[in-house]
């Protein structure tokens, strides 16, 4: 099974408990992240902004609240946009597609945001110049992944993906039993194969410019950012 068919197939259920448990499974980390991700991205009321692997919305949520701009959000999963209708207002639009096929002409956003996909898409550098493609010249793109934390904190992360993951997950549901026992492995071998220094050449041969990333708490997490060229 693919990396996309795993993550639709893991996360599709659980839509309802998601941002909950997402929150939880970080320690707390996640909806920090997001909102350093929103903070990047330089839109106003005037604006569209595209968020990429919307899930729940809760990237679309932190979007109009700060920016106040018009939202897409784009996913794969039909459980995760009902979910993120749910709780989104109607003026947010959303459409089910893939990152590495979007259904929309060259240049038509200001801005563009994606949260957790390049561990899912056969090949993220393609996915990144598609990314690009959909984003006006000089629009900021921003992207938020899992990580895995350098020197000391890379002993303490192992035993927590390892052993910590998988014991919390088991502890909610069946469901989140499968996501701790993979998320560990999927973000190791991803990394194995697009070194951090391999992705900012690959944002770079994107068309993106003036590209910068940042870790977060401990290194558990980053966020990268530039702009369209």
């Amino acid at each position: 099974m693919g990396e996309a068919a795993s993550a639709r197939t893991l996360f599709a259920p659980l839509g309802p408990t998601y941002d909950r448990y997402a929150a939880v499974l970080s320690l707390g980390q996640d909806p920090r992240w997001r909102r350093f991700l929103v903070a990047r991205i330089e839109a106003g009321p005037r604006d569209t902004v595209l968020d990429v692997a919307t899930g729940t919305g809760a990237v679309a949520r932190e979007l109009l609240a700060r920016t106040g701009c018009t939202v897409v959000g784009l996913d794969q999963s039909a459980e995760m946009l009902a979910e993120a209708r749910r709780r989104l207002p109607a003026s947010v639009t959303l459409v089910e597609g893939t990152a590495d096929a979007l259904p929309f002409a060259d240049s038509s956003f200001a801005a563009l945001t994606f949260t957790y996909l390049l561990r899912y898409v056969p090949d993220p550098g393609a996915t990144l110049h598609e990314l690009a493609r959909v984003v006006s010249p000089g629009g900021t793109i921003a992207g938020l992944e899992f990580a895995v934390p350098r020197g000391i904190w890379r002993p303490l992360w192992e035993l927590y993906v390892r052993v910590g993951l998988p014991v919390a997950g088991r502890a909610i549901s069946k469901g989140w039993a499968e996501v701790g026992d993979f998320l560990g492995p999927s973000i190791r071998d991803f990394y194995a194969r697009w070194p951090e220094e391999r992705l900012l050449e690959s944002w770079r041969n994107a068309g993106i410019g003036d590209v910068r990333s940042r870790r977060l708490s401990l290194g558990g997490g980053i966020v990268t950012w530039g702009r369209r060229r």
